[in-house]
């Protein structure tokens, strides 16, 4: 158990880590100190054969005696509660766990909640409803959406964009993700066509007297482009004018999106690994569980037998 339970925990504290990255917009020296916290309650789960995946309430609360047992400052011993219990805050919300280990609870909840994935109707309306908004800025936002989802790029990688990365309507895009590391990733008809609106109106957006912005996605702001927190709030007002909870949206879920429809159309685990950039295929199984959950319900609640029950 502690070998794959590992393996799925150092994939869960990664998406979280990236999450506080990308969405967050946490300062490096923030991050350092999660990726240390989340370090430090591994190695002493794994001397109890549990991880963060496995871990139970009782070990977790063993856990943060022992913080008190070391001798650590208040502010440090307060700073590694504080750390976890936001991680199973992001766990919990991601569906990857029915419990909240961190926080005792008076009876675990039966079943596992689905995380937060978007149907593919509610990718449709939100990406309607982020091309209706005035002029020029629902031509960005549109085709910010659309690329993302078609394309499974992370938020750091698609405000990232060089505009020569698009200058002659490629079929695909080749990305530089973590480490450096380049990848492939997809465009469809939809993304292009949308590309090719939102480039004409463009000009629109770049700073006066800059017309070597060289970003695709360029802003007036002191960076020259739109910045994650920017197309986080641009969301959340879509996902508003769609009719979904903008608390189930997140430019990392547009991400889960790409990957969980996929896998829900048949695509191989292999290829969505190499598409999303996962140097761990641990990392992209988390996907399988989710698009089994959503295949589950629909056969549940479609079937003409289950209907009948």
């Amino acid at each position: 158990m502690s070998g794959q339970g590992g393996g799925q925990g150092a994939s869960w504290a990664e998406a979280f880590l990236e999450m506080m990255s990308v969405e967050r917009a946490a300062a490096r020296n923030t991050l350092t100190a999660y990726a240390r916290d989340l370090a430090d309650a591994t190695a002493f789960l794994a001397g109890r054969d549990h991880d963060l995946a496995t871990t139970s309430a009782e070990e977790i609360e063993a856990y943060f005696r022992a913080l008190d047992d070391r001798g650590l400052s208040p502010a440090t011993a307060s700073r590694r509660r504080a750390s976890l219990r936001q991680f199973y805050r992001f766990v919990l919300g991601e569906g990857w766990r029915s419990d909240d280990p961190s926080r005792r609870v008076e009876a675990p909840k039966k079943g596992r909640p689905l995380p937060k994935i978007l149907s593919r109707d509610e990718m449709d309306r939100l990406i309607a409803a982020a091309g209706a908004r005035d002029g020029a800025q629902g031509l960005r936002l549109g085709c910010m959406v659309e690329l993302a989802y078609a394309s499974g790029l992370r938020i750091s990688e698609l405000t990232a964009l060089p505009l020569a990365a698009l200058a002659r309507d490629p079929a695909y895009l080749i990305v530089k993700g973590k480490g450096g590391k380049e990848r492939l990733a997809p465009l469809n008809d939809a993304a292009r066509m949308a590309i090719k609106a939102y480039l004409a109106v463009r000009p629109s957006f770049l700073p006066k007297g800059d017309g070597a912005n060289p970003w695709l996605f360029a802003s007036r702001g002191k960076s020259g482009r739109i910045t994650p927190r920017r197309f986080a709030q641009l969301l959340d007002e879509a996902a508003a004018g769609a009719g979904v909870d903008p608390a189930r949206v997140s430019p990392h879920v547009l991400r889960h999106a790409f990957a969980t429809h996929l896998l829900e159309g048949g695509a191989d685990l292999r290829v969505v690994q190499k598409l999303l950039g996962h140097a761990d295929i641990a990392t992209t199984q988390i996907y399988t569980h989710v698009a089994g959950d959503r295949l589950r319900e629909v056969v549940a609640t479609r079937h003409p037998l289950a209907k009948k029950r």
